[in-house]
């Protein structure tokens, strides 16, 4: 794995608060007609989300115009230098469109090696993470605690899957691991989901078809904790869960049935 360099934490962590300092800023200002559904009635773009990854990419355009960029917006360059930002410019777009606080700005960047850096900024805390394989997790400077290792069975599970699969194929594996596990909490964004599990808070993220743009900032976290991360083929989909290790182990297998 690659460390990251100090002037690439110092910027990840510039990107992230300027990013979702925008995006609350224009949600107080209000966002009206600027709504948009994409894929689902959950599934919502607005121009936050647009002007947050617009200011991240003009920034990173300036800096590292060699650098590879991807975005949940449509932002996209390809790489010369071997390395991606993969940005998320609102992650939990439903809960900032109602109003409830549980979303951030997060990106990560990586390279050949694999995730060199991730960095998630939640404007209800106030917080900045950054952390990464080689990098401990801090929030707003100070050095997270080590995650303390958990089962399945005592672990609380974040998790999402559309209620009209649960029949399926996919359901029938997300029951697997959701029977086995102490609690589950469905809060709308994972990257803040994996905020808490690198602080302790809660103990494993398992979910399926997850785009890089909201997976790799919060695994980045998780690892720079002390937890692990991996994904799994399971009922005709990719899984990726990340967590307590054990809880991580103990949910693979139960995946796989």
């Amino acid at each position: 794995m690659t460390a990251p360099t100090e002037a690439d934490v110092r910027l990840a962590a510039e990107l992230v608060r300027g990013a979702g300092s925008l995006a609350a800023k224009m949600r107080i200002e209000g966002i009206g007609d600027s709504i948009e559904t994409k894929t689902s009635v959950s599934d919502l773009v607005t121009a936050a989300d647009k002007a947050a990854e617009k200011a991240i990419v003009e920034r990173l355009t300036a800096e590292h115009p060699g650098d590879g960029i991807l975005g949940e917006e449509g932002s996209a360059r390809e790489s010369t230098t071997g390395r991606v930002w993969t940005i998320d410019p609102v992650d939990g777009t439903y809960n900032f469109v109602r109003g409830l606080d549980w979303w951030c700005s997060a990106l990560a960047l990586t390279d050949g090696d694999g995730i060199v850096l991730g960095a998630i900024y939640s404007p209800a805390e106030d917080a900045v993470y950054v952390g990464g394989p080689e990098l401990p997790t801090t929030r707003n400077g100070v050095r997270l605690d080590a995650m303390p290792d958990t089962p399945l069975a005592l672990a609380c599970l974040t998790t999402y899957l559309h209620p009209s699969k649960l029949k399926q194929p996919v359901g029938e594996a997300y029951v697997r691991v959701a029977s086995g596990a102490a609690s589950i909490r469905i809060l709308g964004s994972g990257s803040m989901d994996l905020t808490a599990i690198a602080q302790g808070k809660l103990h494993l993220f398992c979910q399926h078809s997850v785009p890089d743009w909201d997976r790799l900032p919060g695994a980045a976290l998780v690892l720079g904790a002390g937890g692990a991360t991996t994904q799994v083929e399971a009922g005709g989909v990719t899984w990726s869960l990340a967590g307590a290790p054990t809880a991580v182990a103990e949910a693979a297998e139960a995946l796989t049935g």
